[in-house]
Parts: structure tokens; sequence; C-alpha cells
């Protein structure tokens, strides 16, 4: 009988502590959100530093958390994207998406609370061999 209740104890220790003890990585948070901003239209894709880059080149690996920076506190997070859009997309529309689809996966996902999305467009992309599949013409 005393080992019954031992147990009924820990059991609601467990299921009354919030994220039950468990620290969530910036990584993990910030490759949820790379893919999220990946999946927005009109995105041609991340703005990353130098280093990011050439760790990408030698790798040979995609980096999906290229871009994007993240404070992970206790229960919430404040997370950055830098994004490159394509030309002739409208900025707002893509921006409040990314915002909307960003909050939605880590929130889902991990159970932190996200204060905050701020979108960075660092560039606009005009490459149309992306779209048609054919070289410029000059």
């Amino acid at each position: 009988m005393e080992n019954e209740e031992n147990e009924v104890k820990e059991v609601s220790v467990l299921e009354t502590g919030d994220n039950n003890g468990i620290k969530i990585s910036d990584d993990v948070v910030a490759v949820i959100s790379g893919v999220a901003v990946s999946e927005v239209p009109g995105v041609a894709g991340m703005a990353g530093g130098f280093a990011g880059g050439i760790s990408e080149v030698l790798s040979g690996k995609k980096n999906l958390s290229k871009g994007i920076k993240v404070e992970v506190g206790e229960k919430e997070t404040k997370i950055d994207v830098n994004i490159i859009v394509e030309y002739g997309t409208r900025i707002p529309d893509i921006a409040f998406e990314i915002q909307n689809r960003v909050k939605k996966a880590v929130e889902t996902m991990t159970g932190l609370t996200v204060l905050e999305v701020n979108v960075h467009v660092q560039g606009v992309s005009t490459d149309k061999t992306v779209e048609t599949g054919e070289e410029p013409k000059e």
C-alpha cells in the first residue's frame, strides 16, 4: 500500500510539471522554423552568414537552420528569420505567412509559446532560371 502512494505522488508531479523538465535546444527550434519557412511560396532562400555558407558547402548538407536566430527561454521563444524573396511577390503577405507558419509549427511541436517571429528581408532574387528553367537572354 505504501508503494502505491509513492507511485501516485510521482505521477502527479510529472503531470503538473511544465514541459516535464524538458529543455528544448535552440537548434531544434531553428530547424523547425527553417522547414516551416521553406514551405512558404515566394521565399527564394534563406540569408545566412558567411560561416553558414562555407559549412554548408564543405559538409554537402543543406543547413535547415540557416538564416534563423532563436532565443529559447523556459516556456517561450523569440525567433528572427532572414530571408530572400522572389522578385514580384508581395513582401507583407510573405512575412505574414512566415509568421503564422513558424508560430504554429514551433508551438505545436515543442509546446513553447512563441512571443515574436521577426522577418527580415535581406534581398530580392531576380533569378529567372528558377522560374523558366532557361538561361536569361542578354
